[in-house]
């Protein structure tokens, strides 16, 4: 049974920053696509950004282009979010998900493609 957990929310002043982890057990993270979604009260949940099992491909939304950072450790079964320029709008549950592929260039970050979804953590930004 895969697992993810994320953990690094909190929070941030507007124009900060922040690096959340996701860490996965159960399987080697060399098999999965990793997204990472955010979902705020009221609002449906939104892909963020996403990397391929061979880091070849990326994503990244447009409100959040040029700011954040995805990347992953495959050694340590662990992927990372780096969020820079922090703004209030940002504040949400963030959530990593892992979706198995063959593809090793595929992304994607509907979460229709992500079998296997971690509890989320809490990023708030404000004054």
């Amino acid at each position: 049974q895969l697992q993810l957990v994320e953990s690094g929310g909190e929070l941030v002043q507007p124009g900060g920053s922040l690096r959340l982890s996701c860490v996965v057990s159960g399987a080697t993270l060399d098999y999965y696509a990793i997204g990472w979604f955010r979902q705020a009260p009221g609002k449906e949940r939104e892909g963020v950004s996403c990397i391929s099992r061979s880091d070849s491909s990326t994503y990244y939304a447009d409100s959040v282009k040029g700011r954040f950072t995805i990347s992953r450790d495959n050694a340590k079964n662990t992927v990372y979010l780096k969020m820079n320029a922090l703004k209030p709008e940002d504040t949400a549950v963030y959530y990593c998900a892992a979706g198995a592929t063959t593809d090793s260039t595929f992304c994607a970050t509907s979460p229709a493609h992500y079998g296997s979804w971690g509890q989320g953590t809490q990023v708030t930004v404000s004054s």
